[in-house]
């Protein structure tokens, strides 16, 4: 599948975004893990990737099989 440039500032934005799962990125892009990781190697500067690579690694609310039930899924207050 040919991602446009849009797509892909969506998948790294759900991607630096905590409460966002890879689950869902699979689901709406059809990307795996480890496909988003190579994605965000390739886009990122190194630095920003490490970073990011930091906060994902072990984070239970990026992984919807480690999340159990204490993380819903989120709502804004605001939403209706």
């Amino acid at each position: 599948m040919e991602m446009t440039p849009s797509d892909i500032d969506r998948i790294i934005q759900m991607a630096w975004e905590d409460r966002t799962a890879f689950d869902a990125i699979r689901a709406q892009f059809g990307l795996t893990p480890g496909e988003v990781i190579k994605l965000m190697r390739a886009e990122m500067k190194p630095s920003s990737f490490r970073m990011w690579r930091e906060r994902t690694t072990g984070r239970k609310t990026k992984h919807v099989a480690l999340r159990g039930s204490v993380f819903g899924r989120f709502r804004c207050p605001n939403q209706k």
